[in-house]
């Protein structure tokens, strides 16, 4: 058995629905179980048009919800045969999309958009989504049958990015699915979406189709979680920005985790913690490409292949300094420090203090900058009246450079290569942090530098 994901961009058209078809037929074999996204930019059109209703523009909001309905109805018409079949479906989406503008019109009545309203709305891209893939299997003589998740899947009522119940939702996808997959039936799973114990929908965050294909194959037993993309696997690095980045044939979980914190385009944290646990594996294929045999994520990774595997960086970022003599030795400023952050909702994605701990850095977005600074001088507002600390600075457009790989562990020289690649393409380096399990070298530069200092590192260690 095997649980196949199909993200937005592969699942978007009526020739990409046609080629996901294709490859469900072609691995019947190994017994799949699909999960989907909403089609490409369809989560996008309903979250916009939810903040439209809220701003009581509301002709803008029904040409958005048409275009919705269009958008359904021309894949129903081009790739399900005329008949009971075609008809139940036309019918069953327009009953949903009817639902979805009793919900637009409360939030323009009441002038008001919760995050649980939020999750409502955004739910119904999955559901179009993945009702009528399974009536284009079915038309094409693979049985198959739609499965809402939210009654599978349990989680709390954090809005916008819940908390999966495990255990729960393990025993129910369990009782849901395996009959099915037993009968000979292709179950097609919503990603993205759950429900809460009162049974109100949530969603599940960032990359929530994959986290529900992690949860859905590891509470299967699952051999292989595939996580179909548009892309052959994970590179080397982006291939926007390098020219010779190349598909690496396999990682391990914990680079696959540092690589996608870092920008690379492969599968969240979140989503492999469930395959982690029961020891899946993850394949990243490429749904244009379904020959090619992708990237294998697992606990062993590929300890015979190159030392670095990844270069990636990741832009639009700030540097917050807080420098000043009364850092020196004062326990608790760092816990300080972030508790003040966390109170603001600001993320911090790097830091790096100065030996003397003259000088702390905290990297975060860039749109987190002013409310972050706020939050750090109210903090410190006794330490800089008495000039224990001297300010609290902020630097623009900044990128941090990540360089990955579980063979830099204990080899020597690793950091000598990357930062004279860096010097030799006149990169200056801001800040500089190594994690002590020596899996990831991360630095800061200038973001009009970063991709000269993504393509220098690159060259440095021949991963094209």
């Amino acid at each position: 058995m095997i649980t196949m994901k199909f993200g937005g961009t592969s699942v978007g058209d009526a020739q990409r629905l046609c080629e996901v078809a294709a490859i469900v037929r072609s691995h019947l074999s190994r017994r799949p179980v699909v999960v989907a996204s909403a089609m490409s930019g369809v989560t996008d059109l309903l979250l916009g048009t939810a903040r439209l209703a809220l701003e009581r523009k509301k002709d803008e909001g029904l040409r958005n919800t048409e275009e919705l309905r269009r958008k359904h109805l021309e894949i129903v018409m081009a790739l399900v045969e005329p008949g009971d079949a075609r008809d139940r479906l036309v019918r069953e989406q327009g009953e949903l999309i009817d639902k979805l503008e009793t919900l637009f019109r409360g939030v323009h009545l009441l002038g008001e958009l919760s995050p649980r309203s939020l999750d409502a709305i955004a739910s119904f891209g999955e559901l179009l989504s993945c009702m009528q893939i399974a009536a284009i299997l079915e038309a094409r003589g693979i049985p198959a049958r739609f499965v809402d998740a939210r009654p599978l899947i349990r989680t709390d009522s954090s809005y916008g990015e819940a908390a999966v119940d495990i255990a729960v939702s393990n025993d129910r996808i369990r009782a849901a699915l395996l009959p099915l997959v037993e009968s000979g039936v292709v179950p097609v799973v919503t990603g993205f979406v759950a429900s809460n114990a009162e049974e109100i929908t949530t969603t599940l965050g960032r990359s929530g189709s994959d986290y529900t294909a992690s949860i859905v194959g590891a509470a299967l037993g699952c051999s292989e979680i595939w996580i179909w993309t548009d892309v052959d696997g994970v590179m080397t690095a982006d291939p926007r920005v390098v020219e010779g980045a190349s598909p690496l044939g396999e990682i391990s979980y914990r680079e696959a985790a540092e690589m996608s914190y870092f920008g690379a385009k492969v599968i969240h944290p979140k989503a492999m913690q469930p395959a982690i646990e029961h020891g899946t594996p993850i394949r990243i294929k490429n749904t244009f490409n379904p020959s090619h045999p992708g990237t294998l994520i697992s606990s062993a990774g590929n300890s015979s292949a190159k030392i670095v595997k990844n270069v990636t960086s990741i832009d639009k970022l700030g540097l917050v300094a807080v420098e000043g003599s009364g850092l020196m030795g004062a326990p608790g400023v760092i816990a300080r420090l972030f508790a003040a952050l966390a109170r603001v909702g600001v993320n911090v994605m790097m830091i790096s203090q100065a030996s003397s701990e003259h000088n702390v850095c905290l990297i975060i977005p860039e749109q987190d900058c002013r409310r972050a600074v706020e939050e750090l001088r109210a903090e410190l507002d006794p330490e800089l009246a008495r000039k224990a600390v001297e300010a609290v600075r902020v630097r623009d457009s900044v990128s941090i450079i990540a360089v990955v790989g579980e063979g830099m562990r204990g080899v020597p020289g690793i950091a000598a290569r990357t930062f004279t690649a860096a010097a030799r393409a006149d990169i200056n380096v801001i800040a500089i942090a190594q994690g002590s399990s020596e899996l990831n070298i991360s630095f800061v530069v200038d973001q009009s530098e970063a991709h000269r200092a993504v393509r220098a590192i690159h060259d440095a260690f021949d991963l094209g």
